[in-house]
Order: C-alpha cells, then sequence, then structure tokens
C-alpha cells in the first residue's frame, strides 16, 4: 500500500516510542493520522508534535472493545475512511508470573493481546469493504519469536505473531485487499519498562516485582536505552507496508536464536537455560547477582 496524501493511519499506543515514530512517519508521507493512547497528557503531547497534518488524538484504552470501536467510529467519522492501521499498544509487568497476583496477566493480555484482537476488529469492516483496501501492522515483538523475556509478556507476543499470521492468510484466502505485517524487534528506545505507569485502578493494587526482577530490569533498562531509534523502527514498516511484506525483523542477532530454538523443536531437543540474549548477561551471570542480592557476605 503506498503512503500518500489523502490516506489515513490510525496508530495506538502513539503517545511515545515507536508508536509516535509511525505516527510522525505517516504525518511525513503527507497523510491523516489518528493518534490513541490511554495517557492523555502524552497523547496530547504528541498531536502538537506532529501537527504538520491533519490529526486527530482520541484517548484509547486498547483492553476494551468499547474504547476502540469509539476510537474506530471516531476516525471515520472525521476522515471518512481508514486504510493503516497500527496496533502497537502495549506494555510490560514487573510481576511474578507464578507466585503473584494474576493481574498481572489480565493487564499485560488485555493490552498486548486483546488490544491487537480489538484493533482488528474495530477497523476491518470499513478496510475490508473499501475499494483500496487497507493494511494492519500488529506490533509484537522479538519475544514473540523467542521465549526469555518474562512468561506474561512472551505469552502475549506469541499469540499476537500467531494471529497476524492467521489474518493475513484469512485476507489472503478470502481475497479480501487487506494487508498484515507484525512487527518482531528486539532492542528499541522505548519507555515501556515504566508502562505501570499507567496501571489500571480497577486491577487493584500494582504487583510488586518478582524475585531478582529488579536486577534483571537494571539489565533491560541500559540495553534499551542504547537501542534502535524508534525513528527507525518506523521506517522499516513504511517499507514493509509499501513492500506488502508481512515479517518486519528489525533485529538479525536476535533471529539467530529464534532460527536455532526451531531447530532444537524440530529435534526434540528441550529447551535450552544457556540461551545468551544479545546485549545482557548470561543468565548464570544474572542468577549470580541475584544471589549475592539476597545472602550478600557477611562483613
Amino acid at each position: 500500500m503506498k503512503l500518500e496524501a489523502g490516506r489515513v493511519a490510525v496508530v495506538t499506543g502513539a503517545g511515545s516510542g515507536i508508536g509516535f515514530a509511525l505516527a510522525e512517519r505517516f504525518a511525513k508521507a503527507g497523510m491523516q493520522v489518528a493518534l490513541a493512547d490511554i495517557d492523555a497528557v502524552a497523547l496530547a503531547s504528541a498531536a502538537d508534535r506532529i501537527g504538520t497534518v491533519d490529526t486527530l488524538a482520541v484517548r484509547t484504552d486498547v483492553s476494551d472493545a468499547a474504547s476502540v470501536q469509539a476510537l474506530a467510529a471516531a476516525t471515520t467519522e472525521r476522515f471518512g475512511a481508514v486504510h493503516i492501521v497500527c496496533n502497537n499498544a502495549g506494555v510490560m509487568s514487573s510481576g511474578d508470573a507464578w507466585f503473584g497476583p494474576l493481574s498481572a496477566w489480565t493487564w499485560v493480555m488485555g493490552v498486548n493481546f486483546w488490544g491487537v484482537v480489538h484493533g482488528v476488529r474495530a477497523f476491518l469492516p470499513t478496510m475490508a469493504l473499501q475499494p483500496d483496501g487497507g493494511h494492519f501492522v500488529n506490533t509484537a515483538s522479538i519475544a514473540g519469536l523467542l521465549p526469555g523475556f518474562g512468561a506474561v509478556y512472551d505469552a502475549s507476543k506469541h499469540a499476537v505473531v500467531a494471529m497476524s499470521e492467521d489474518l493475513y492468510t484469512n485476507m489472503q484466502g478470502a481475497g479480501l485487499p487487506v494487508g498484515v505485517s507484525v512487527l518482531c524487534p528486539g532492542w528499541v528506545r522505548t519507555s515501556i519498562l515504566d508502562a505501570e505507569r499507567n496501571w489500571p485502578d480497577q486491577l487493584g493494587e500494582k504487583p510488586p516485582p518478582g524475585l531478582g526482577n529488579d536486577i534483571v530490569i537494571g539489565h533491560v533498562r541500559r540495553v534499551i536505552d542504547e537501542g534502535t531509534p524508534p525513528a527507525v523502527i518506523a521506517d522499516m514498516v513504511a517499507d514493509a507496508v509499501e513492500a506488502e511484506r508481512f515479517w518486519v525483523l528489525p533485529h538479525p542477532d536476535f533471529n539467530d536464536l529464534a532460527v536455532q530454538r526451531w531447530h532444537d523443536i524440530a529435534e526434540g531437543v528441550n529447551p535450552r537455560r544457556d540461551m545468551q540474549v544479545p546485549g545482557l548477561p548470561s543468565i548464570e551471570e544474572i542468577a549470580a547477582e541475584v544471589r549475592a542480592a539476597m545472602f550478600p557476605e557477611a562483613d
């Protein structure tokens, strides 16, 4: 699909990070842009910063189907069409997946997985009936191809990859003019580690960090701060949309690990504990840091 003036893009999670970069990239192409985010302050700031094209800012809770339907209605009412929908909003919880409260699962799956489902279901009817069709971009993660980044987050992103593949083949099989891309980045310079600032009140108290998670998060924060600028990712997404390409894999060093995992699966090899994630210490090194923090040597 050509990115050009007269076309309309919708981006969730547009208040910062990859979402803002996508909105800005579409705006630079002359497209009209609907920005959505749960953070009203960040959303307003993002809309002001773009400001060079016709924009619409709609506070949206992607975990709520009615909220996303309202976003779709507001977009079509304002612009009359929708050509690109980026289901990009995402969160990560530091809570313990197995011993902590279930609310961590509810929140992360609600945003990361159900947010994509709601986005597709809200916008697909319009896009499928348009003569020039449309294109979905669903933001997953390399964690959607390679576990090891936290059970809750990994599960949500694996689900996004799987449903995106099914959506792609469904659209192809039905002969509908709707393309699909799935974005699976590694380390990108975003504020996802601070996502719990938007923890929903209705889920009760925010879960405490799981055992050792503060140490792990410290390492992850470093590599994220050193990661790929979101604008670079947005350019890759734009290229994929124009080329009608499904996979958007910005970090080949992670791809090698995913390939090794699938070789292991084919050979029946049990999951490895020694996976070396690019940029991070080994699992053994992190475990040693956790033990040292828990049981410091006596002076």
